[in-house]
């Protein structure tokens, strides 16, 4: 049985790679994608469980790809990380307006990524104090 299918899309190589080992740990099945634009198309092919999508990119930025994800009927409700060096708050409320439903700022500790994943795709919790 494979886990939830995250899209990762980042134009940075090592965010990705940093995605991908830390998700799959943590039994995500993790495909990823360079923009915007190749991730709507991965998603479109085939709809995962979550996006994890970067806010500066090339070709078409995070903010953009979440606006065309949410108006799409097959995609609307695929939950969304946006993940940004940006900081401000005035950031994480446009990544909300965009359509994200959780903001993580640049680097990612792997505990946030992992509970965050976890929480939007209905997975428990990781409790490692958990019988």
């Amino acid at each position: 049985m494979s886990g939830p299918r995250v899209l990762v899309v980042d134009d940075a190589v090592t965010v990705r790679a940093f995605s991908r080992r830390v998700l799959e740990a943590d039994g995500f099945v993790v495909d990823e994608a360079v923009n915007g634009i190749e991730g709507l198309e991965r998603a479109m092919a085939a709809p995962p469980d979550l996006v994890i999508v970067d806010v500066n990119m090339r070709k078409m930025d995070g903010y953009t790809m979440l606006r065309v994800l949410r108006r799409d009927p097959g995609l609307r409700d695929v939950p969304a990380i946006m993940i940004s060096t940006e900081s401000k708050d005035s950031d994480r409320e446009q990544a909300l307006l965009a359509g994200a439903n959780w903001y993580i700022v640049k680097p990612p500790r792997p505990e946030v990524l992992v509970e965050a994943a976890r929480l939007l795709t209905g997975r428990p919790p990781n409790r490692e104090d958990a019988p």
